[in-house]
């Protein structure tokens, strides 16, 4: 898992930047790529959060939205708001990850590159996603 942790920082950073300045995708992940010394696989797995999160923003985005109705997305701070986005992919696009772990990293993050409110705030807008998935699971195992 730190390991992953690693693709992890590395995609949010990739994410911020290109939120942030508006530097394209495969340019901002191929130079921060070249700046670490990730393995291989890890190298795969930030690539794959990038490209997942650009890929399926419009819809990540409207799933926060959703799940965080008191805050416009552009109003979210940029590190919460990428934060939520890679674990959103993770959690509901990707289906590779546990996600309690995508979520647990994604607070880690929080506490490590947020405001001092980033990971309650996370957690929370986290937290509302998988109730929701729970409940949709339970409906569907009872309409079986």
């Amino acid at each position: 898992m730190v390991d992953r942790r690693k693709a992890r920082k590395l995609a949010l950073q990739v994410l911020y930047e290109i939120d942030g300045a508006r530097h394209k995708p495969d340019r901002t992940l191929d130079s921060r790529l070249q700046q670490r010394g990730l393995s291989l696989s890890d190298e795969r797995y930030a690539r794959k959060l990038v490209e997942g999160v650009v890929e399926q923003k419009s819809e990540i985005d409207t799933i926060i939205s959703t799940y965080a109705s008191d805050w416009p997305i552009i109003q979210i701070a940029m590190v919460d708001r990428n934060l939520l986005r890679v674990s959103i992919y993770e959690i509901m696009l990707d289906n590779e990850t546990p996600p309690k772990v995508a979520i647990n990293e994604a607070v880690e993050l929080a506490k490590i590159f947020g405001a001092d409110s980033s990971s309650r705030f996370v957690n929370g807008v986290l937290g509302s996603v998988m109730q929701t998935l729970a409940t949709d699971y339970e409906n569907r195992k009872e309409n079986d």
